[in-house]
Parts: structure tokens; sequence; C-alpha cells
């Protein structure tokens, strides 16, 4: 674990001591939260997981949702969460449910949970990912440096091999290829993907096939009664880095997949990766032209009757993989303490 991530344990730990994320619940004039997750599997990360904070296990889900009884904070959809941000008093904090992506392990490991507490929840649809042709590209290069010993990354006509045999070798080069990736314009990140995962036989294709539901598997889960279905662009492209009728285009035709598939049209966005670099006020704009009702982001922070104004750019907490210890859910359920944190990183 990082050393990023070593100082929010730590502070974890002193906010659950301390008795603060209760104080917050009664002072705090956040009315709920809206917690992200992705992956739900049941076995723990293997040693080298980068991508580990998007993935719980399902008996860590099933204790949220028992714990948030126990708060007596309710669990609602995001419509009923708008009702609540306008009504005039408080009431009952609220926690909203949102997945991103539409993993299979959703339907496999989190359906029956969701179900058992009759708890309602939003799933947030890449189509290109349904349809099999996505680019998961953060578990890509993750794969990809567990196995090898040593990678090569090419940069301007010239190719350096960087060692990846220690659990430090491979953090190392993750992040610098993660980072380089997330900073380069769309057409340039797709060029280097495939160069590098086609360079170690890695098959993009056929790793989304594995890991998203497919049509008929997402059609199950939309047929829940509990399940929202929102929009999540076509190519999970961040959607900043697009020109402007390409961002356009991208959440417009998710819309348009998703509802000639299901005959719903969603009302509801997640903007890919959903950080400053991958959507602001532009983007936010865009969401609002294109008559969403709400629009999340990955920003941290509880809801406030405010939002209600800033609708299509909420913020979101985080049910972090990092971070299972039961203790902590009364932190993760506390929308005040996490406006703090979105203030201070912000």
């Amino acid at each position: 674990m990082s050393l990023k991530y070593t100082a929010i344990r730590a502070s974890f730990e002193l906010l659950w001591l301390t008795g603060m994320p209760r104080l917050f619940r009664l002072l705090s004039r956040s009315r709920g939260v809206i917690f992200t997750l992705h992956r739900v599997l049941p076995a723990p990360p293997a040693d080298f997981s980068p991508n580990a904070i998007l993935q719980v296990q399902p008996a860590f889900l099933d204790y949220c949702l028992e714990r948030l009884g126990e708060l007596d904070i309710d669990i609602v959809s995001l419509d009923e969460a708008l009702e609540r941000l306008a009504s005039s008093r408080k009431g009952r904090p609220f926690v909203v449910l949102t997945f991103d992506d539409a993993y299979r392990d959703n339907l496999q490991h989190a359906l029956p949970i969701l179900r058992a507490h009759e708890a309602p929840f939003t799933l947030y649809v890449p189509t290109a990912f349904v349809d099999g042709v996505g680019q998961l590209w953060w578990q890509a290069i993750e794969d990809i440096i567990a196995r090898q010993e040593a990678v090569a990354f090419s940069e301007d006509g010239e190719t350096e091999y960087v060692e990846t045999r220690t659990l430090a070798q491979k953090q190392e080069a993750f992040d610098r290829l993660y980072w380089r990736l997330r900073k380069m314009p769309e057409p340039e990140r797709l060029a280097l993907l495939n160069d590098f995962t086609a360079a170690y036989g890695y098959d993009l294709h056929q790793q989304c096939r594995d890991l998203i539901m497919d049509w008929q598997e997402l059609r199950q889960f939309a047929g829940d009664p509990l399940c929202t279905i929102g929009a999540h662009t076509v190519h999970h492209y961040e959607l900043a880095k697009l020109p402007l009728e390409q961002a356009r285009n991208e959440m417009i035709q998710s819309v348009d997949i998703i509802e000639a598939q299901f005959g719903i049209q969603p009302k509801h966005f997640s903007y890919p990766l959903g950080g400053p670099l991958s959507c602001g006020p532009r983007e936010f704009d865009l969401a609002v032209e294109l008559g969403f009702r709400t629009a999340v982001t990955t920003r941290p922070g509880g809801l406030y009757p405010y939002h209600l104004h800033k609708l299509c750019q909420l913020p979101r907490v985080s049910l972090n993989g990092y971070f299972q210890a039961r203790r902590y859910v009364d932190v993760f359920a506390s929308g005040g303490l996490f406006t703090q944190l979105g203030r201070l990183t912000g």
C-alpha cells in the first residue's frame, strides 16, 4: 500500500476512535451520500493489485448494508434521494448505491446481497463494454505487469526496459504507465495501449468479454425492480479530453443504445473516471443540455440541498477496496466528513 493510502488509513482510524463520524452525522447539514462501487469479488486481491481499490468482497458489502440499517441510514434510489434533498426538513440520512462499468461479478456476487437487503441501486453502463469491444486499460496494464519480470516502454522512438521483478518495481512501472496514459489525448492513449498489449499477446476484447456482462446477462440485471440503469458513455473515454462534438456523441449514443436494448431512456449519467482530469464545467453543461436528471463524478463529498442546483456534478464516496475494515463503514457513511476531505484535496 502506498504512503498516500497508509496516511488515509491512519486518518480513518483516528476518525473512528474519536467518534467523529457520528458527530458529523448529527451536526452536518449533509443529507446523504452516494457510494461508488465497481467490482464485488470473493477472493482477496493478489499482492500486486493496484486496481484493488475498485473491488470489495461480498461479505464487506453485506456488512455495509447491515451496518447502514443499524445507523438508521436508509438506502434509497437516486430519484428518492432527490426528493429528500428537496424536502424542507432534514429527515433520516440516506445512502445511494451506484455501480460503474457493468462487471459480471456484480450479477454473480452483488445482486444476491442487494436483493437480500432490498437495497435499490443504479448501474452505469458503458455500452461498448457490454458489446465486448471495450478496453479496460487499467486492468490490462496491471495484468501484463503482474506476469512480467520486465516490460518495455517506448517513447519518442526510444525503448526502455524496466524491471518488474519485485512488488515495488511492479508498482512503480504501473504508476508510470498509468499516469502517462491518463495524461495523453485519447487517440494517442489508444495507440499506445494497443501497442503495449499487442507486444505481450494480451487480447483486450477477450478481457472485456471475460469481465463484463453481455446484453443477455445485463437484461437479467436490469430487469430487477431494485435496479436503475444509467448511462456511462459508449467507450468509457475521459470526456474532457475529447472534442466537444465527440463528447456529446459519446453521451447521446450511450443513451440511444440502452433505450434500443431495454426500451427505457436513462435519466442518470456517470462521467468515466469522474475526477478533475476527466470532467469539468463543459461536461457538466453537456449533461444538463442533454436532459440528464443527474450526473455523478468521483469527487468526494456528501449531498446537500444546494446540490439541487448542481444535479449534473454530484459528488460520490468510493467504497475503496483498501479499506474493508468493518469500523470504516461509519466513516464512509458520513457525508460531511468527505465534504471536508474534498475541500482539503480539491
